[in-house]
């Protein structure tokens, strides 16, 4: 659970992040999907979100961009938020808070959004104040852990079922290495939000 829901300590930590959105009148849930965009996964992650009428938010490398700018402009015109997940996939506990900065500043120039979020769901208390005035820091209230090779799709399915709730911000990847689970757990845990009478909206761009 400590990573398929983060502990209210670890939000505390960051309390300028937007780890959920509640809705008092409707259900309402936000996927997004982090680390692409890529050819080989992306477009088929655009083609089931058409399939079921619902919109999501894309957090994407800014080197995937670069050599796949096309990606990026499917994903708006398909009407879908996204933001900067910064230009490397860097880790920000493993780097300076310079550096750190530098990369995600090198991504917002091919990807233009407010919205970040840190690769790993992982940054220093220090690189968080320092973009806050920039980007609306958005995190998440559940990881499928679709990238987990120690999981199967039905167990991905099983941890939306078991930590969704009103207002999650869901995390799916649309990379080559969640894609064996990602590919078979995406639509079945769609199916079950919308079974529970689930909404489905972006995460606001700024």
């Amino acid at each position: 659970m400590l990573i398929e829901r983060p502990p209210l300590i670890y939000r505390l930590l960051f309390p300028e992040g937007l780890w959920r959105i509640k809705r008092r009148r409707r259900k309402v849930v936000y996927l997004t999907f982090d680390d692409g965009p890529i050819p080989e996964q992306t477009p088929w992650v655009l083609d089931v979100l058409d399939r079921y009428g619902i919109k999501a938010t894309f957090f994407m490398v800014g080197d995937n961009v670069r050599r796949h700018p096309e990606l990026l402009e499917e994903v708006r015109r398909r009407g879908h938020s996204y933001g900067n997940h910064t230009m490397h996939h860097l880790q920000g506990m493993k780097v300076t808070a310079r550096r750190y900065i530098r990369d995600i500043t090198e991504a917002d120039a091919l990807i233009d959004s407010a919205l970040f979020r840190p690769p790993h769901g992982i940054m220093r208390w220090k690189q968080a104040r320092m973009i806050k005035d920039h980007y609306n820091l958005v995190m998440y209230d559940l990881v499928s852990r679709d990238y987990s090779r120690k999981l199967s799709p039905e167990q991905v399915v099983d941890n939306v079922r078991r930590y969704a709730r009103n207002g999650s911000i869901i995390v799916f990847h649309d990379s080559q290495k969640a894609a064996p689970n990602m590919r078979v757990a995406l639509p079945q845990a769609i199916e079950w939000l919308l079974l529970q009478g689930y909404e489905f909206e972006p995460i606001p761009m700024p």
